[in-house]
């Protein structure tokens, strides 16, 4: 037994293999060299991810703008090209694809296409597999330190839809704009001084009917319809001197989106041709 073991060591030895105890590597010395799950996804500390957003840009916004609801696109230069901006838009339909054609439209259209950050109901955050793909794809929970931070901090673009809180309107108030009431985006863009920019968008009302009221349940159609949408860019609005005049702000924001929308209806001649 004795002369085994020492042949067997004699031939570890000559293959150059070390007879000295391993010692484990620590964990926190062995990261450096694990490579990342997906080393190219490009997350933000936002959740937002760059692989995910450009494969649902690429295939279904890609689909929906140019084919089914063959978006037409105003005033884009209205976007600033670098610096933050709040975007205000008006809310339509039961299931809205407002944000996502806003989002195409910038990407798609503008001369210097930026990232947009769009504001969501906090709830949405909880809901299984739909919180998490919003949340890829660029959306945050609407609450004023996110939108402080966005803003002020890192000078991004937001999108923010100050009457969606009072839910989807029956097909005899579209466009019909609601109070923006106290949504927070408005008041931040005060507050650190942010330009606004208003956005007036045509059509998606028709998309995305709510056919059936009933209490605590709406009913739309299961797909969306393919209603040719029009989004008009408005001039930006300067918010340096409206501190203190927030509900004022909003009011005349909402007066200017109003009046824009009611121009491009009767400008339309089909709600399915444009």
């Amino acid at each position: 037994m004795a002369d085994r073991e020492t042949r067997e060591r004699g031939r570890r030895t000559e293959t150059g293999v070390s007879t000295a105890p391993t010692v484990p590597m620590a964990l926190e010395d062995m990261r450096s060299h694990l490579p990342g799950l997906e080393p190219d996804r490009h997350v933000t500390d936002w959740g937002r991810s760059e692989r995910v957003e450009g494969m649902v840009d690429g295939t279904l916004y890609n689909f929906l703008y140019h084919y089914w609801f063959r978006v037409t696109v105003e005033g884009i230069g209205s976007v600033p090209g670098d610096g933050p901006a709040l975007l205000v838009a008006n809310h339509a339909g039961a299931l809205v694809p407002c944000a996502a054609m806003i989002v195409k439209a910038i990407r798609q259209e503008h001369s210097r296409p930026r990232p947009v950050h769009f504001v969501t109901d906090p709830k949405l955050a909880d809901l299984p597999a739909v919180g998490m793909l919003v949340t890829k794809v660029g959306g945050i929970p609407n609450h004023p330190a996110n939108l402080r931070r966005l803003l002020f901090d890192e000078e991004q673009l937001v999108l923010a839809f100050p009457e969606a809180a009072a839910g989807a309107k029956p097909i005899k108030h579209r466009y019909r704009l609601r109070q923006f009431g106290d949504d927070p985006a408005i008041g931040t863009a005060v507050q650190t001084g942010i330009p606004i920019v208003p956005v007036a968008i045509v059509g998606t009302e028709e998309a995305f009917p709510v056919l059936v009221r009933l209490p605590g349940i709406r009913i739309a159609p299961p797909v969306p319809l393919p209603a040719r949408l029009s989004i008009r860019f408005l001039e930006p609005v300067e918010t340096d001197d409206a501190a203190g005049r927030e509900d004022a702000l909003a009011h005349d924001i909402r007066a200017l989106i109003q009046e824009n929308l009611l121009e491009m209806l009767s400008q339309r001649r089909s709600v399915w041709l444009g």
